[in-house]
């Protein structure tokens, strides 16, 4: 019967001297926290004003993936430093390479869209495939509709829209200059990459 009092101050003790050692890195955590957000918020709004002046109308696409990205870094960043500061580095490194190897295997199965999404990027800074040329690729020859970071879509001649993966387009495709870019000049065919005559 004596047991159970010393047990029960035994119990308490390490709750208090636990509880010692927890408050402090509690309040360095929070203390963090606030500071990573008011820091987390100011890059982002730096980098959203860049972009927007860089990728303007069809290209908001480009820069809202790009913020997108910078965002999801930032916030991960944050969270494993956390971690750190509040006493689990061991859970933070633990969590950083799980997450790594989820994101790899993400990676692998979604490469299609990955290889769409770069495509899609590339198109939509090409200052030579906008929204109104007329292009031909993979025997499809119409007028772009709507250039979208995984798709791409044009209007061909019969009034059909045809919905193409941008990983299609990109590699090689060509377009007439319309004329009210090149001064009167029409029917000027350009490649994406440099042709070659046999």
């Amino acid at each position: 019967m004596t047991q159970i009092p010393s047990l029960v101050s035994r119990s308490l003790s390490n709750f208090v001297e636990g509880l010692v050692v927890a408050v402090p890195r509690l309040l360095s955590g929070l203390i963090f926290l606030a500071l990573a957000y008011l820091t987390v918020r100011v890059v982002l709004s730096v980098v959203h004003g860049s972009i927007e002046r860089l990728y303007v109308g069809d290209r908001e696409l480009v820069g809202d993936l790009i913020v997108t990205l910078v965002s999801v870094f930032l916030w991960f960043g944050v969270a494993l430093t956390f971690l750190k500061v509040v006493g689990m580095g061991d859970i933070a490194a633990s969590l950083g390479t799980a997450v790594g190897f989820i994101a790899l295997g993400v990676s692998y199965a979604l490469s299609e869209m990955i290889e769409d999404t770069v495509a899609g990027v590339y198109l939509l800074r090409d200052p030579d495939f906008n929204v109104g040329y007329r292009v031909e690729s993979k025997g499809v020859t119409g007028t772009v509709a709507a250039i979208e970071l995984r798709k791409t879509r044009i209007d061909t001649d019969g009034g059909d829209r045809i919905v193409m993966a941008n990983r299609e387009i990109e590699p090689r495709w060509t377009h007439d200059v319309p004329e009210e870019t090149t001064g009167g000049a029409v029917d000027e065919p350009t490649d994406s990459e440099p042709s070659t005559t046999d």
